[in-house]
């Protein structure tokens, strides 16, 4: 235990580093749960569960009878009654979509226990430092409202008035709400790891403020693409100019819906949320670029990693969009968007620490 004018520091090896390693773990989790909630999203497999059973759930069918029962559970909802019941859809497919929500399901319980169980822990042990448990309390907190976001979004594509798909704006709630989880639980990382080194917390800079809403703005209108289905209205054609940099053979897309107004149109009309998707990234682009370089002098790494973070994105972006939303591609974009803010978050991190010039840190509690 190091000591400092007779009083205890909280941030020794022995009591931090595993509480770093724990939420860079959990942070992990997070995400291969957003690559794995892509797959379920462009396999069209989240409405194949009907029913919220956050304990009983996590046990698939196992019976022939308990198969069925699920299938014709199935069979009542928009989606297959408009979709896939026309299209012919067989209990082996039924199967498959079921393996990959189960599956999105799943690791969110597990999440959950790879959060709670360990902090419960550190509480009993009196290991966690001095003004971190309602941080950390707020990041179980987003744990249960994902869940709860989860079922919301679910359930706006069971009843009989929906689409044969879910709201989007739920769709882009949930994934928010994962990111912003991701983001804290990098953020907080930091924050211990810096206090092992006897640095204070670091402070929220305007650049990274800028840089993360900006970047927000841009994965909620991706998440908008997604539950649009707008990333197919541009056409499809490995380096064609019809597909990318313009759609359909226009700068800005025929067919955008003004009837609505403006504030309508951009986050219901397919055409506009795309356009609006693939040209405000540049804007990012660029807020990101200002933020690697100020990092470059203090932390060479950090600017190398958003700089490739925010370089591959574009790049897969643009050849999901070329392969007229190949499955791969589509979810390694999504899967580097996750990266793409753990990345920025770390640079915000990096860019707002400070001196520790007189910090002692504080008793544990």
């Amino acid at each position: 235990m190091r000591v400092a004018d007779g009083r205890p520091i909280i941030g020794t090896t022995d009591d931090i580093a595993p509480m770093v390693r724990w939420l860079l773990t959990v942070a992990a989790l997070v995400v291969l749960i957003v690559a794995v909630g892509g797959i379920t999203r462009l396999t069209e497999s989240g409405l194949s569960i009907t029913q919220w059973k956050p304990i009983t759930g996590a046990i698939p069918p196992l019976t022939q009878a308990q198969w069925q029962a699920e299938f014709e559970s199935y069979q009542k909802i928009p989606q297959y009654l408009d979709v896939n019941g026309p299209a012919g859809m067989t209990l082996a497919q039924y199967k498959f979509i079921y393996f990959w929500e189960w599956v999105h399901r799943l690791l969110a319980r597990l999440i959950g226990l790879a959060f709670a169980l360990p902090l419960a822990w550190f509480w009993y042990k009196r290991t966690i430092p001095l003004g971190y448990k309602p941080r950390l309390l707020a990041l179980l907190a987003l744990g249960g409202l994902q869940g709860a976001v989860g079922w919301w979004m679910v359930s706006s594509g069971l009843t009989p008035e929906a689409a044969d798909r879910v709201n989007h704006f739920r769709l882009a709630a949930h994934l928010l709400v994962a990111l912003t989880t991701l983001g804290g639980l990098v953020w907080t990382a930091l924050d211990l790891k810096a206090l092992d080194r006897g640095e204070p917390p670091a402070r929220f800079t305007r650049l990274a403020g800028f840089a993360l809403a900006a970047l927000a703005f841009q994965l909620f209108m991706g998440a908008m693409v997604a539950g649009l289905r707008a990333g197919y209205v541009s056409g499809a054609g490995w380096f064609s100019m019809n597909a990318w940099p313009l759609m359909q053979g226009s700068f800005v897309p025929d067919g955008i819906d003004w009837s609505g107004g403006f504030p309508h149109a951009v986050f219901n009309d397919p055409f506009l949320t795309h356009f609006i998707h693939r040209w405000w990234a540049w804007v990012v682009v660029a807020v990101l670029v200002v933020l690697a370089r100020k990092l470059r002098a203090r932390d060479r790494m950090i600017s190398v990693a958003v700089h490739s973070a925010f370089g591959t994105q574009v790049i897969l972006g643009i050849c999901t969009v070329w392969s007229g939303m190949t499955l791969w591609l589509a979810v390694a974009h999504q899967l580097c968007g996750a990266l793409l803010v753990a990345a920025t978050v770390w640079g915000a991190h990096a860019l707002g620490r400070r001196d520790s010039t007189n910090f002692q840190g504080g008793p544990r509690r």
